[in-house]
């Protein structure tokens, strides 16, 4: 095997060029990515942007600590998403923080008043019987009749055991309508949710859907208006839109015949529904849970316990349904005022216990078991703090952050030209490269992990600028040692790198390490700053690698650099380099003969 010629390097290093155009395509593809997003600027948090921020507290009742744990708080916060879309809030951040609090970031542009409220009570759980159904928005003048929409859980039905499979399961598109018309229009409409109340004898009556003969003409009179009224709520209804979706059946209570929305786990289409008193509370359930029923084939189904109280009342209220027409047959469980399943009856549930059945992935079963589950959770939410930031100050703190920003920006810059004059250059160009890479990916993670830039994070940022600076000056002292020992420019490039590399990751790795465990114990706006402290950390290690050196490396080889130019901050006078390194000569063998002058 032939030995690699004298002078020339195996190393990877001897190819600065790859690295370089390795770390600018990176660059380039990101920014390409951040564009075709559309997302070309950072995502700002509530401080900048402006909003509220609502930090909550969990607390458990007495002898129920363990009830705090990470699916009841999953829960909680997929609780309070609905709550916060149901205001039509777009971009609205739920999200855990630690074991015990929730953070509620809400953008400006929303009641805070009303979000509050919203997110900071307890979850309100009620099984309703179900008196019309209709499809709503642009497909409701496509429905045979308000009640051949389909339901909220596309075929469900609740057993009472789960092998007692026996009973047929109607289709949403043969189940004859309240009122008996086949016309989809608003007319027939009306006149099923006539029908209904009519069946029901009293908007605030019982559920039983046995007329009451006996009522006086008073009471007639006054269920008739009170059967106007709600048939103008339903048809005015359009629970395709966000605003009125939020606002059904809000004000209701337990005892209140009510308007509510639903949405089709399959397909999606949104549904609207005339609800009857409510039969059986939240509270009531003692268990739920989503089990894989193999036993009948069925797949996913969420399996509930009754309490002894809430046995007999689901007993009670299932008996009457199951003797009723569709969709007079379905009891709707209804959360915070909106419908999340609305599964079929036939037969009287007498056990205490039920089975949802139907269409279920695992992650929908599981999702509506959580749901039941809250209706009895033993879990309240204190607040903790109510932040609440204009537009206008957010652009202030912006402002000024950015003003700080640069401020430490050119101080850092007239520090490297004063100081290291050429290599300020080098040190220039490798802060854009890092401050491209930290725009372009917190463009990138505002709608993929919803990463917000909030005032902490800007701090981050600017402390990154030193911490990133440091790196550099590393290195050029490494240099620059070994330029006074007498070594020249491209030698001393290269074995200054091991030495500094070493610095450089035991550095890094330390703000790295401060950086997740302040993540990881900090709760609120504190982990923003975290979070950036440790993103410009990485991205540090990555352009010390890949753009710093290599670019050292090339410009080492330029006569600029190579000869010692005074104002290439490598002059060997000027950093009182000792004589330059000779290599010593061999001492000669007799049998080696004359040594040749031109080799001493």
């Amino acid at each position: 095997m032939a030995a690699p010629k004298k002078g020339r390097s195996a190393s990877a290093q001897s190819k600065p060029g790859r690295s370089l155009a390795l770390i600018l395509i990176a660059i380039a593809a990101l920014t390409g990515g951040m564009f075709w997003s559309g997302h070309t600027t950072p995502r700002l948090g509530i401080d900048l942007a402006g909003g509220t921020s609502i930090t909550l507290r969990a607390v458990a009742e007495p002898g129920q600590e363990s009830a705090i744990n990470k699916t009841n708080m999953d829960t909680a916060v997929d609780i309070m998403n609905r709550r916060v879309n149901g205001l039509g809030v777009s971009e609205a951040e739920v999200q855990t923080q630690g074991d015990k609090n929730i953070i509620v970031n809400i953008p400006k542009g929303t009641n805070s008043k009303e979000a509050q409220d919203q997110v900071g009570t307890t979850a309100k759980l009620y099984f309703r019987p179900v008196l019309a159904t209709g499809a709503s928005g642009a497909a409701a003048t496509q429905s045979p009749s308000p009640s051949a929409s389909g339901s909220a859980s596309s075929g469900d039905k609740a057993t009472g055991k789960p092998t007692d499979k026996a009973s047929e399961k109607a289709t949403s598109s043969s189940s004859p309508s309240s009122s008996g018309s086949p016309s989809g229009t608003s007319t027939s409409q009306g006149r099923a949710v006539t029908d209904a109340l009519k069946a029901d004898a009293t908007p605030s009556g019982s559920a039983s859907g046995s007329p009451k003969a006996s009522a006086s003409p008073s009471a007639s009179s006054g269920a008739s208006d009170a059967a106007g009224k709600l048939q103008a709520q339903y048809a005015a209804l359009d629970c395709t839109k966000p605003a009125q979706r939020a606002e059904a059946g809000k004000s209701a209570k337990p005892t209140d015949t009510t308007v509510a929305c639903g949405q089709e786990a399959q397909g999606g289409q949104w549904l609207k529904y005339v609800l009857g008193p409510a039969a059986v509370d939240g509270t009531d359930v003692d268990k739920a849970q989503a089990v894989f029923n193999t036993t009948t084939a069925a797949g996913w189904t969420v399996t509930m316990d009754f309490t002894d109280k809430g046995s007999k009342k689901f007993a009670d209220i299932t008996g009457k349904l199951a003797q009723s027409q569709p969709p007079q047959n379905q009891f709707a469980i209804v959360l915070d005022g909106a419908v999340v399943s609305d599964p079929r009856v036939s037969q009287a549930l007498t056990g205490g216990n039920a089975e949802i059945s139907g269409s279920f992935t695992q992650d929908e079963a599981q999702s509506l078991a959580n749901m039941l589950k809250y209706g009895a959770l033993p879990l309240t939410f204190k607040e903790d703090s109510v932040t609440t930031v204009t537009a206008a100050l957010g652009g202030e703190q912006l402002h000024a952050g950015l003003i700080a920003g640069a401020i430490g920006l050119g101080l850092v810059i007239i520090y490297l030209v004063a100081y290291y004059r050429g290599l300020s250059l080098i040190a220039i160009a490798s802060l854009l490269c890092s401050a491209a890479l930290t725009y372009v990916i917190m463009a990138l993670l505002g709608p993929t992990i919803g990463f917000a830039l909030n005032l902490p994070a800007v701090c981050g940022a600017i402390v990154a600028i030193g911490i990133t600076a440091d790196s550099f000056i590393v290195y050029f002292e490494r240099v620059r040692d070994e330029i006074r020992e007498g070594r020249t420019l491209r030698p001393a490039v290269e074995r200054a790198w091991p030495r500094a590399r070493r610095t450089i990751l035991v550095s890094d790795f330390v703000s790295f390490l401060a950086a997740a465990v302040l993540f990881i114990v900090t709760v609120g706006k504190v982990q923003g700053f975290a979070f950036t402290l440790g993103l410009t950390t990485v991205l540090d290690v990555v352009v010390v690698f890949l753009f710093t050196k290599p670019l050292l490396t090339l410009l080492a080889r330029r006569k600029f650099f190579a000869s010692g130019h005074k104002w290439s901050g490598l002059d060997p006078k000027a950093l009182g380099a000792k004589p330059p390194l000779r290599r010593t000569r061999r001492p000669s063998s007799p049998a080696a003969g004359p040594v040749d002058p031109k080799e001493a």
